[in-house]
């Protein structure tokens, strides 16, 4: 097993752990809240090696909870903890040659430089950077700047 996939295994196990209590309780309230089509968002997304899946969500921003109800995509191996942001087929740089060589992730080099002021900020060039130049310590060091951004939020433009 590859250092990144034993990282995403053991931490996303873990993550989706201590993460299930607040899965379960937004689960039940959105169930109780009788949404039409169901409880789960259900979006086909390219995963490793350009293969489709279909990535379902529970559609509840606060506290993020959307990404982590996408934590069991990782423990399963469709997604990565770390790598480029899903994109369903036939968005703007799915079909990139280089996206294909990773899983995607539930957060990212994009994500986290999100409303960065410097000029390199667009996605895509970021996604590609990350693919060209990831490693587990690089997922490392994104993965504890994640709280960070999320908590700041974008920064406003000029």
């Amino acid at each position: 097993m590859h250092s990144k996939r034993a990282l995403d295994l053991v931490l996303g196990s873990v993550l989706l752990t201590l993460a299930a209590p607040l899965l379960l309780a937004a689960a039940a309230a959105r169930a109780l809240a009788r949404p039409a089509g169901g409880l789960l968002v259900h979006e086909t997304a390219v995963g490793l090696h350009g293969r489709p899946f279909v990535l379902r969500t529970l559609p509840v921003r606060r506290l993020r909870l959307d990404a982590l109800s996408r934590l069991v995509h990782v423990v399963r191996g469709e997604m990565s903890l770390v790598g480029p942001a899903p994109l369903p087929p036939g968005a703007p740089g799915a079909d990139a040659h280089w996206r294909g060589a990773v899983r995607p992730g539930l957060t990212g080099l994009a994500q986290v430089r999100r409303g960065s002021p410097l000029p390199w900020n667009e996605p895509l060039m970021l996604d590609q950077h990350y693919v060209e130049h990831h490693g587990v310590g690089t997922d490392v060091a994104l993965l504890l700047r994640t709280p960070v951004a999320l908590l700041a939020g974008p920064r406003p433009r000029d």
